[in-house]
């Protein structure tokens, strides 16, 4: 049987919470909007929750929330999906990319202060994967340049250092919930924040600019519509109660793949742990050693898709993407974004992955490896 990259845990009860949300007429800015922020604030600590249609369009209204725009200037990371960095597009900002660390494939603390200018008006880091960005050094740097923080913590929900989780250590941080992360809501995201400005900044114009406030027709600011609907946010909250479960489960999967592809250490080495985190892992990702080339990378890629494994090359850089290209970058700017990106290799990841399966995904990544 094909065992597919990534595979949302839905069960009875996360459907019997939407048929009952369908059994209603309130299927979108209803009783289960405010209840599934509540939940979501209470988990990571947070004062405010607020829940949109994608983690992309919870990085946009964070941007807009900061008084980003015309011509200035956010630090942020290549090594990360793209949507990190068109978030800054969206408001004609730009965004000036520094390398990343080699262990964390987090953004470089050391390099962020180097690249810091009049134009500067954010620092944008990405909780790569699962791993928790440099937060204390990052907060410093903010601190002395008088630099907004953003966390994007699409793909890290659940990560905590010591009793602080992802999402928290910067002014305003980001979740999304599409189908292959720690939990799901279909399609949808949320921010959230300590600042009472960013939280009401951003409840209006994800609803086309409404203050809560007022009528229905009544615009009071540029909106969008960002809105996620009380079907989403039913299942959110199902899937939320579940999540500490997800995480555990996800930590025995990848314990697993390390154990099996250890004796493989000297072709591809196992995702490594991040020492003072307590990962909550989005996707398991391996990489291959330096005596292999991009090209051999993609050549077991091809061989694990050939025999059903769902697999992927996690992450293509940024800056390298067409779009960023005709920007003027190009192969070099990033020397170890390009590195680890040209020999990653993400393999099948989901909560009910099995002990059977994860041996079987790593017989052919063997078997492949054998084949180069």
């Amino acid at each position: 049987m094909p065992i597919p990259l990534s595979c949302p845990d839905i069960s009875e009860d996360d459907v019997q919470a939407v048929v009952a949300v369908l059994m209603t007429p309130q299927l979108s800015l209803g009783p289960k909007l405010a209840e599934f922020e509540q939940n979501m604030a209470e988990f990571v600590g947070a004062k405010h929750a607020v829940a949109v249609s994608s983690g992309t369009s919870a990085l946009h209204l964070c941007i807009r929330a900061l008084g980003i725009g015309l011509g200035d200037e956010v630090i942020t990371t290549p090594f990360s999906f793209v949507a990190s960095a068109n978030c800054m597009l969206f408001e004609q900002a730009i965004p000036r990319f520094v390398d990343i660390e080699p262990r964390t494939f987090c953004i470089d603390p050391a390099l962020v202060e180097r690249a810091i200018t009049k134009k500067t008006k954010a620092i944008l880091a990405v909780d790569v994967f699962g791993y928790l960005a440099d937060w204390d050094a990052l907060r410093t740097i903010a601190k002395k340049h008088r630099l907004a923080l953003v966390e994007d913590s699409c793909e890290s929900l659940g990560s905590a250092r010591g009793k602080k989780k992802a999402g928290t250590f910067g002014d305003c941080g980001t979740f999304a919930f599409y189908p292959n992360k720690q939990m799901t809501t279909g399609e949808g995201g949320m921010i959230v924040t300590d600042r009472d400005d960013i939280a009401a900044q951003a409840r209006m114009e994800r609803n086309q600019g409404r203050d809560p406030s007022s009528t229905w027709l009544e615009h009071r600011t540029l909106g969008f519509n960002y809105r996620i609907s009380d079907i989403n946010c039913a299942l959110g909250l199902s899937q939320l109660k579940r999540l500490p479960d997800f995480v555990k489960q996800r930590q025995q999967i990848a314990e697993w793949y390390r154990e099996e592809l250890s004796p493989l250490a000297e072709h591809i080495t196992p995702a490594p742990d991040q020492e003072d985190v307590d990962i909550s892992w989005f996707v398991y990702v391996a990489h291959m050693s330096s005596q292999h080339s991009e090209k051999d990378r993609d050549a077991l890629l091809e061989h694990l898709r050939s025999n059903g494994i769902g697999c992927n090359n996690y992450f293509p850089p940024i800056h390298l993407q067409p779009l960023y290209k005709k920007q003027g970058f190009n192969k070099g700017d990033f020397p170890v974004t390009e590195r680890i990106a040209e020999r990653t290799v993400a393999l099948p990841f989901s909560s009910h992955l099995s002990r059977t399966e994860v041996a079987t995904v790593c017989r052919i990544v063997k078997d492949g490896i054998l084949r180069l």
